[in-house]
């Protein structure tokens, strides 16, 4: 069974009208991968010579027990973040005779073909083998190696939970991210020592081998509960979508901006309305907490602003790179009546650019609570909400005009990857590397203050061009528009 159902994957690949866009996007994540498992080749190797100099005065098996814990706390984060749900539709099996239980268990054996469950090999065992072995004992390394493959396994059954309950909950996620907050906040504070807990409880289990069997029943137990929800709720998606009360809104504010305004409050309505765009949109709020995780008191002093600029334009510009990234996918379902109806599409373009430029301030001045940390920190967001509103807002919408992937914006919440295709992965590159090339030079002189400014203008100077663009990119599409709707209806 497990074989066909990867031969009925791989038939369903190639015979996909956007293959190509799944083969670029493919290849372009290959070599990522490829890259970050060599750099984690290298570190595990050349640990023994790390961990000294960063630990320095500290005992190097001290050192090397107090990182695997907080490793696998990061490995929780970035998993949550970009950790894919196995897929398998469904639909064509549920009328034939193929048991749950074979469907599940292709999707359990799936979810481990993941980098995420390379890397602790590759970064731990080196140091196992050459350190461990001669500190402890043959026994003690079998349990070191059982440990970490279970706290693997345990982060990755447990995302994939998470992940499936907030596609019917949006609200198991927004507590995630809540937990997650509050632990950054004691470590940031030193108020817990996730270091010092991580050398305790593996200093345990080199003393007293048999302890770390204790990580096994933890991911015994959530891979059991992950696999009962799967047989619970396998086709809860496809089946149990709940029809919504459709209620009459007018935005009395968007009025004054005419048919554009119209435009925009038609809009509004579809992401309030539906749980996929609605739930991006929540969930862009919560990650108003990323600059816990930059903004350190040294690189505020320093005034390094191109360490923490990400932070800056992810944060202030959220909503433009969420909701932006699917932009006409969101209407991919009527798609085709817009394109038949009497609509100036110069109109539906600059609708697009509002909306854009009222969620990005809105988030802005939300993230002015960061002045409590510093006021250049506010300095640095109002810069980054004049670079996101001038110049985001236009290389979202342009490359926009190349996405053909249809979503259906009734179903999954959040962490669906409906839609996702290169033109989502090649945006970040433009999006975030031009304000960091722009602010380089200015850090390179020690003149920060002038590339924050520099950074400034260059915002503004594209929103003063906005016309200009807003006729540039109706014109791609006008010419795009056919192929759009073509891969909508797919």
């Amino acid at each position: 069974m497990l074989s066909t159902f990867l031969s009925h994957q791989r038939k369903s690949f190639w015979r996909s009208r956007n293959r190509g866009g799944s083969i670029a996007t493919q290849v372009l994540m290959g070599f990522f991968m490829l890259y970050f498992l060599a750099v984690a080749v290298g570190v595990g190797l050349g640990m023994t010579v790390f961990l000294p100099k960063i630990f320095k005065g500290v005992d190097i098996i001290t050192s090397f027990n107090g990182i695997i814990l907080y490793y696998f706390a990061l490995d929780f984060v970035m998993r949550l973040q970009l950790q894919e749900l196995p897929t398998l539709s469904i639909i064509p099996y549920l009328h034939l005779k193929v048991p749950k239980s074979k469907i599940i268990g292709f999707l359990n054996i799936k979810a481990l073909f993941s980098a995420f469950n390379l890397w602790p090999i590759l970064l731990f065992f080196p140091f196992i083998f050459m350190e461990i072995a001669d500190e402890y004992g043959a026994f003690a390394v079998l349990m070191y190696i059982i440990s970490i493959l279970s706290i693997t396994l345990f982060n990755n059954y447990l995302i994939l939970y998470i992940k499936r309950k907030s596609i019917t909950n949006v609200y198991y996620t927004l507590v995630g991210f809540v937990i997650i907050a509050i632990f950054a906040a004691f470590e940031y504070f030193k108020l817990i020592s996730l270091i010092s807990t991580s050398d305790f409880v593996f200093r345990g289990i080199g003393e007293k081998p048999y302890l770390g069997f204790g990580f096994t029943i933890a991911a015994l137990a959530i891979f059991k509960l992950n696999s009962t929800f799967l047989y619970n709720n396998l086709y809860v998606e496809e089946l149990g979508a709940k029809q919504e009360k459709k209620v009459s809104t007018d935005y009395a504010f968007l009025n004054r901006f005419g048919k554009v305004g119209e435009l925009a409050a038609l809009e509004l309505k579809l992401i309030l309305r539906h749980k996929r765009s609605r739930s991006s949109i929540i969930l862009g709020f919560f990650f108003l907490l990323y600059g816990f995780m930059f903004y350190r008191e040294k690189l505020i002093n320093s005034d390094s602003f191109g360490t923490m600029m990400f932070a800056g334009i992810f944060m202030t510009g959220v909503s433009i790179i969420i909701y932006g990234q699917f932009m006409f996918a969101w209407q991919s379902a009527h798609f085709d009546g817009l394109l038949s109806n009497k609509i100036n599409f110069k109109n539906f373009i600059k609708a697009k650019f509002l909306l854009f430029t009222i969620a990005s301030t809105i988030i802005s001045l939300l993230s002015t609570f960061y002045g409590f940390l510093s006021w250049k920190l506010v300095l640095m967001h109002f810069v980054c909400y004049l670079y996101n509103i001038g110049f985001g807002t236009v290389i979202v919408l342009y490359l926009a005009t190349y996405n053909y992937k249809r979503i259906d914006i009734t179903k999954a919440a959040s962490f669906n990857y409906q839609g996702t295709g290169a033109t989502q992965w090649l945006l970040m590159f433009p999006y975030a590397l031009t304000p960091i090339l722009i602010y380089l030079p200015f850090s390179l002189l020690h003149i920060p203050y002038w590339g924050l400014f520099t950074v400034g203008i260059f915002g503004i100077v594209m929103l003063l061009m906005r016309g200009f663009w807003v006729n540039l990119i109706t014109a791609k599409f006008e010419k795009q528009r056919y192929k759009i709707a073509e891969g909508f209806r797919e």
